[in-house]
């Protein structure tokens, strides 16, 4: 695995408020100062007990040994920060979110990192407001084709973690190792412990960030609000160049929309992984940190 050279890298870790929200915030630099123009900003999934720091932890050091400053929240409704969310247009505000992030550490524009739910919030940003998103990343991004079929195993299974008998060990380990990624073996008990320490937290039982939404019309509403094939002229109409890596074995978002987004997007380039699931970024940390770095440098 690509080392990155610590000693050189300061991290540091605080509260800021964007907008009406209080959001933890990771930030690695090079001790030299940043050497890139743009800074990397690294939105997580949404899966019980994510956190910024836990889904990139393959990835922080190495980008910013790279020379960027490399931004790492928790998304609204995880780990650290607030957990406030609009469930009525989860994507829409979480675009809003990162918008007051940026605003907050006065950054004019970005390159946007995302991992499935946050891969849906950089995209919905990169819709709303291309002119903040220097280049995007997306990583099997949620809200492609959600409504065109019946929802993944794997997503049923992030759906329903909070349901039923309640939040578990055993149904987060299911979830990471079963429908995260294609060799098991690579999630260790430790990753298993501290995703269900950050899931039972009492704010986030009594708010699941990511939920089946309520009530027919309001739930198909809300459904076609998170669905980015339902919204294609505008997605045929972004101007950011745009990086879409998928796992062929990917068991929580359907792999098939990685061409669709190729297809439809004027500037995107899709690698495709074999042997691999839906956390590209931890599974294949090598070769996902050197695509990275060569697709931004080019």
């Amino acid at each position: 695995m690509l080392q990155a050279d610590t000693t050189d890298l300061i991290r540091t870790q605080s509260t800021v408020r964007a907008g009406a929200r209080d959001i933890f915030l990771t930030e690695v630099v090079p001790a030299a100062g940043p050497t890139r123009e743009h800074p990397l900003v690294l939105l997580h999934g949404g899966g019980p007990g994510a956190t910024g720091a836990s889904n990139y932890g393959r990835n922080i050091d190495v980008l910013a040994a790279a020379g960027y400053r490399v931004l790492v929240p928790d998304m609204p409704g995880y780990g650290r920060s607030s957990k406030s969310l609009d469930h009525s247009d989860p994507f829409g505000d979480l675009a809003v979110f990162v918008r007051a992030l940026l605003d907050t550490l006065d950054i004019d524009r970005a390159h946007l990192v995302g991992n499935s739910y946050g891969g849906a919030a950089a995209l919905r940003l990169a819709l709303d407001r291309p002119d903040r998103v220097a280049r995007l990343v997306l990583m099997g991004p949620g809200g492609i084709g959600t409504t065109r079929a019946l929802p993944t195993k794997g997503l049923n299974a992030l759906l329903g973690y909070y349901g039923g008998d309640g939040p578990s060990r055993d149904k987060l380990r299911s979830f990471l190792r079963d429908y995260l990624v294609f060799d098991p073996s690579g999630v260790p008990d430790e990753l298993i412990d501290l995703r269900y320490q950050a899931s039972i937290d009492p704010e986030v039982i009594a708010n699941p960030p990511l939920r089946r939404p309520a009530g027919a019309a309001k739930a198909l509403r809300t459904l076609r609000r998170m669905d980015f094939t339902r919204d294609r002229a505008r997605v045929a109409r972004c101007p950011v160049p745009t990086l879409v890596v998928w796992g062929a074995e990917d068991k929580v978002n359907r792999p098939s929309g990685g061409p669709w987004l190729a297809h439809t997007m004027p500037h995107c380039d899709l690698y495709l992984l074999a042997r691999t699931g839906h956390w590209v970024q931890y599974e294949q940390a090598d070769r996902f940190n050197t695509l990275l770095l060569d697709w931004l440098a080019r």
